[in-house]
């Protein structure tokens, strides 16, 4: 069964810091752009950052700009999202996901992705 797979999540405190990891199962992530999303109580879907194939560009929601960084391990099957000076407006469910970019490895944020996680959740208060 292909999937993604995120971890990491959990509580911390205004201006902490966390890291959550999105692990592919049954397939490669080489090939394939990578993005964090993340969906916070009552509000829509949110991309929080997005990474090409070639692990060379990655991409910031304006409010995580300077406080997030998107990283890759393609031998590990990982990406992982760092997360520091955390704000209670940062709480939400994270999701990973996973889209096929292998004809063009420097598509950065797809209109679609191919797989989703269930999501971890991050949630950040004193």
């Amino acid at each position: 069964q292909l999937h993604v797979v995120e971890s990491g999540g959990g509580l911390v405190q205004p201006g902490g810091s966390l890291s959550v990891s999105c692990v592919a199962s049954g397939f490669s992530l080489d090939g394939y752009a990578v993005a964090w999303f993340r969906r916070a109580p009552g509000k829509e879907r949110e991309r929080v950052s997005c990474i090409d194939a070639s692990g060379r560009t990655s991409f910031y929601g304006a409010r995580m700009k300077d406080r997030f960084d998107i990283s890759r391990d393609n031998s590990k099957n990982t990406v992982t999202l760092r997360m520091v000076r955390l704000k209670p407006e940062d709480t939400g469910v994270y999701y990973c996901a996973a889209g096929a970019s292998h004809d063009n490895p420097g598509r950065l944020c797809l209109p679609e992705y191919d797989y989703w996680g269930q999501g971890t959740q991050v949630t950040v208060s004193s």
